[in-house]
């Protein structure tokens, strides 16, 4: 394929920042988006770019995440966003698992003013973010770090997060597929992500927009299996029909209505939350 300058611009941002929106592009290139959208059309039929909903990545492989430090710049105002939203809906009060990832990175920021949480992570940063809330208790995993992301993996974690049941699983994921399965990268973590699912009375995904349709070597869990979906724009085709049969409940963060079901406030939450936990109580 031969490539004009513009698409050689184009091409060569994306590279350098790992993925860009439509927007982003146009203001880059001071052209108008439906030109921004004929460019990244072609390049992604020559496999140069990866198109996902509102913009374009660099492909990426099944079988390795990026970096770290990449991941952290990614996205940043949706993560920040779907931080917030996450938040808002956490009560204060209860038992968290926050897992490895920049977005749950992000939510653990967010929640750095919230009183009473119990905060399970197999995530060093997490811990090291929430460390700074002296109302909240800390609880680290044991297992092997991870030295690239200070993720915290293997079957000494499983052993670990087996011991708790907490009210609520907030979960990061590398791609979620067509097919509505949750994957990533490491089979050590995504052992981990599964007994964390196992271990946690309510499950909530959160995931920005180029998460959708990026594929993963390893499954996590299915759609089915998580109660909410917290991400930063309305998720493509096929995926509303996905959620809808899966019953899960999906929160954009645009004034933080999410889809009709969920009117609960954060004390209603929690109350229901300490219902359940007398609940799963043995009898005397």
């Amino acid at each position: 394929m031969n490539l004009n300058p513009r698409q050689i611009s184009l091409l060569d941002a994306v590279r350098a920042r790992g993925s860009m929106t439509v927007e982003q592009l146009a203001d880059m290139l001071g052209v108008t988006l439906q030109t921004v959208r004929r460019d990244t059309q072609r390049l992604a039929e020559a496999h140069m770019l990866t198109r996902f909903h509102g913009g374009v990545r660099v492909p990426g492989s099944t079988t390795e995440n990026i970096a770290h430090r990449q991941r952290e710049a990614l996205h940043a105002d949706g993560k920040t966003r779907i931080a917030q939203a996450v938040a808002a809906q956490v009560p204060d009060g209860c038992s968290l698992i926050l897992n490895i990832g920049t977005t749950t990175e992000a939510i653990a920021k967010a929640l750095l003013h919230h009183r009473g949480l119990r905060v399970l992570t197999n995530n060093l940063h997490v811990a090291t973010i929430l460390s700074a809330n002296a109302d909240c208790e800390v609880i680290v995993a044991g297992g092997a770090v991870r030295a690239r992301d200070l993720g915290i993996v293997g079957e000494a974690a499983v052993d670990f997060i087996r011991q708790f049941k907490v009210d609520i699983a907030v979960i990061g994921i590398s791609g979620i597929e067509a097919d509505g399965t949750l994957r990533d990268f490491d089979y050590r973590e995504v052992k981990v992500a599964q007994t964390i699912i196992a271990h946690s009375r309510e499950v909530w995904l959160a995931a920005d927009a180029s998460k959708f349709n990026r594929p993963a070597m390893v499954e996590v869990a299915k759609l089915a299996q998580i109660d909410r979906l917290f991400t930063d724009v309305p998720p493509p085709v096929p995926f509303p029909s996905l959620l809808a049969e899966a019953n899960v409940e999906l929160t954009l963060p645009e004034a933080l209505h999410p889809a009709p079901a969920a009117t609960a406030t954060a004390a209603d939450r929690r109350g229901r939350l300490h219902a359940v936990a007398a609940e799963d109580k043995p009898g005397p």
